[in-house]
């Protein structure tokens, strides 16, 4: 039997009709050209595409042997030929689309799943086996809940889910349209709130709130959106939370926001509209973090946050900051040094 290394594509495709589709201009290059896939861009070959879309990855431009390149519209010329874009990574995502065959999973549910007989599933879904429906879920239309999959009593998911197995969506959680779960992904489990006994034992909280993903949200794999002690914890539309993030209970993420690999919200955070959390931030509880805010990987934010910073560090600070004082670090050890000399000196 044939293993592909790859997955199934589609295609090929004439490269000036890739152009078309891609909203790019043909330079350098035959329209009747067949390209048959993509790749990056030391691994491209003369049927496939690849893009520049970092400048330090131009000179690869130069000896690269693919059959084109997805450039920006200011590029120089090179050998190969060039679809030229105002974003060129944007367009080689939708190239990949174009030539990837994700598997379908056709409608149905299989006899090896539980569904509850109060669980109400729309048309159209694909649930798999093993994949648990509870009682007074409501799911909408063209589902697919692959296997291993559970949801919890009285959740209330939109149409088009996709649900990867062992991904989990907990009781009273409210899931829009489009959202993702990939694998290991927890909606709405609890809350961490434990109150102090006069023992010192700690007596846990109930978290009788709910957790809300609004449309076209993403989880990626095994990260967690807690539900609340009281009210709801809530993701914006169009945000996407990367791989082993923690929101914490109560905490609020923005419209088209990026949470990044790793990266935990304390209780309470209030996280703007496109925001990007790259990797291993921290953000304490009750803070608030403002509309378009970057934060660069493993800072620390222990306060308020204006709109529209770049801050980086721990405690976060404004980025341009930031690299002055660590440039200032670097030099410590040799100004302690000249200190002494001189403080020797003056003996």
């Amino acid at each position: 039997m044939h293993s592909p290394d790859v997955a199934e594509s589609t295609g090929p495709y004439a490269l000036g009709e890739l152009a078309k589709r891609l909203g790019a201009e043909l330079r350098g290059g035959a329209p009747e050209r067949i390209i048959r896939g993509v790749a990056g861009i030391e691994q491209a070959g003369p049927e496939e595409l690849t893009f520049v879309a970092n400048p330090r990855y131009a000179a690869l431009a130069r000896t690269t042997l693919a059959g084109a390149v997805l450039v920006d519209l200011d590029f120089a010329d090179v050998e190969a030929p060039t679809l030229r874009t105002k974003q060129p990574y944007l367009a080689f995502a939708r190239a990949l689309e174009l030539f990837y065959r994700p598997p379908v999973f056709p409608p149905g549910i299989d006899a090896r799943a539980s569904v509850a007989d109060s669980a109400t599933i729309g048309p159209g879904a694909h649930v798999g086996a093993y994949a648990v429906i509870m009682e007074g879920a409501w799911i909408g239309d063209q589902a697919t809940i692959l296997p291993h999959a559970v949801i919890y009593p009285h959740a209330r998911i939109g149409d088009r889910l996709l649900m990867h197995s062992h991904a989990v969506i907990r009781e009273y959680s409210v899931i829009g349209d489009d959202v993702v779960l990939q694998n290991g992904a927890v909606v709405g489990a609890d809350g961490f709130g434990f109150a102090p006994e006069a023992d010192q034992s700690w007596h846990k909280i109930v978290q009788s709130g709910r957790a809300v993903l609004e449309n076209r949200v993403e989880i990626q794999a095994n990260a967690c959106v807690d539900r609340a002690s009281i009210g709801e914890t809530r993701i914006g539309t169009g945000s996407k939370i990367d791989n082993l993030v923690q929101i914490g209970h109560g905490s609020t993420v923005g419209r088209h926001s990026l949470i990044c690999a790793q990266t935990g919200l304390a209780g309470s955070t209030r996280i703007g509209d496109q925001v990007i959390l790259a990797g291993q931030v921290g953000v304490a509880g009750h803070c608030t973090v403002g509309d378009r805010v970057v934060v660069t990987a493993q800072s620390g934010v222990p306060s308020d946050v204006e709109p529209d910073k770049t801050v980086s560090g721990y405690p976060a600070m404004e980025n341009r900051r930031w690299l002055r004082t660590m440039a200032a670090l670097n030099q410590l050890p040799e100004l302690m040094r000249t200190l002494r000399d001189r403080k020797s000196n003056l003996k």
